[in-house]
């Protein structure tokens, strides 16, 4: 279930980083919905980073480096 939740922001992030592309291209950055589109993207990374964060203090998530 986190692994989901995990993958659901990371592509909301996408989604949202594109969005900005396209608010940046076609209103040239002169109206709010870039900055919006800012401002969703770091609260999905921050959330997404959370959840990374979580998942390995809970024992959810483990890294399988053979190193």
């Amino acid at each position: 279930m986190l692994k989901a939740a995990i993958i659901l922001f990371l592509l909301a992030t996408l989604v949202s980083l594109f969005s900005g592309l396209f608010f940046l291209v076609k209103d040239e950055g002169r109206s709010s919905r870039l900055v919006n589109a800012l401002t969703a993207r770091v609260t999905l990374t921050a959330i997404t980073v959370g959840l990374i964060a979580w998942g390995f203090y809970s024992g959810q998530l483990s890294p399988h480096v053979t190193w």
